[in-house]
């Protein structure tokens, strides 16, 4: 079981630092370039995903990720087919499950969740979303997609488009590449939506030499981007269903504005889409967020392996 090594708990992207990154990002490449190699990698262990919000990528990428390394899968897809809706607490949930399996993926509307989780558990956690707060390891497909598609995490100019007051995934990608040198930031948002203050602090304290500019139009500043980071306006999000409507359609990417966009820039979205990117730019050579999907799966392998192995040297 996972007692005998020493606990560790995936809650926040900054629990895990660059060179452990680094490591996961090389036993992620390794098992893309050979997974017969990983096939019985945990055979014989079990995870729990416990989602109490709705998921397809998160969810099912975790459970692939686990079955393709021979382990096993147990758990519940939603808050009404557990004990939640009985009024069990996370807390007492946490403390059964830790004794059915070896790790626990948590996904939670309330933010903290995860945190009160790994409190109680006897076993990994790993914090797949919590309300509008984080989600790391939507952030580590995302740094795997960039190292795959780009080459390096370094000297970047990342564009976020859309939701970045609510977007977990925003927040997690900018806490994360602020490690980065020469991480350049372009948060293209209406004003509404525009990134919250402890996310521009973030940047501005970053240790690294990192910066950013406040923008409401993706044209003026595609030249400039290596990436562009799509996000949906989120509908459960907003208390009031107006300014969902009034906001949802600020941001739509066409094949018209990626005109100025420089060769080798990619486009990145965490999925789902509404409809913030026309169908039509799925055919053209910067879409990268289908491949960012399945990047998911085998950056969760590498994840697994670590907290359930040690293998990689990276947890």
């Amino acid at each position: 079981m996972a007692q005998a090594r020493t606990l560790r708990h995936l809650i926040d992207s900054r629990d895990l630092s660059v060179r452990e990154i680094a490591s996961l990002l090389r036993t992620a490449d390794a098992i893309l370039a050979h997974p017969k190699e990983y096939a019985a990698a945990c055979a014989g262990q079990k995870i729990a995903t416990l989602f109490y919000e709705p998921s397809t990528r998160t969810r099912l990428s975790f459970e692939a990720a686990m079955l393709e390394l021979g382990g096993a899968v147990l758990g519940f897809s939603s808050q009404d087919s557990s004990s939640a809706a009985k009024g069990e607490s996370v807390a007492d949930t946490i403390r059964i499950v830790s004794g059915y399996a070896d790790a626990i993926v948590l996904r939670h509307p309330k933010e903290g969740a995860p945190v009160v989780a790994a409190k109680y558990a006897a076993v990994p956690v790993i914090n797949a979303g919590d309300g509008g707060h984080n989600h790391p390891t939507q952030t580590l497909t995302d740094l795997m997609t960039i190292h795959r598609e780009l080459g390096g995490l370094e000297g970047l100019t990342v564009g976020l488009c859309g939701d970045l007051k609510f977007g977990r995934t925003v927040h997690s990608l900018v806490s994360a590449m602020t490690r980065y040198p020469g991480t350049r930031f372009v948060l293209i948002a209406p004003q509404e939506l525009q990134a919250p203050e402890y996310v521009l602090d973030m940047i501005r304290q970053a240790p690294a030499e990192c910066s950013f500019t406040l923008r409401r139009s993706m044209e003026e500043v595609m030249p400039s981007l290596d990436v562009l980071y799509m996000t949906r306006v989120q509908k459960e999000r907003f208390f009031n269903e107006a300014d969902y409507v009034r906001l949802r359609d600020s941001f739509v990417l066409d094949p018209r504005k990626l005109r100025g966009a420089k060769t080798g820039m990619i486009v990145m979205h965490p999925l789902p889409r509404v409809n913030e990117i026309d169908p039509k730019v799925d055919e053209s050579p910067y879409a990268r967020y289908f491949e960012q999907a399945n990047y998911g799966k085998y950056i969760r392998m590498a994840l697994l392996l670590a907290l359930l192995k040690g293998e990689g040297g990276a947890l």
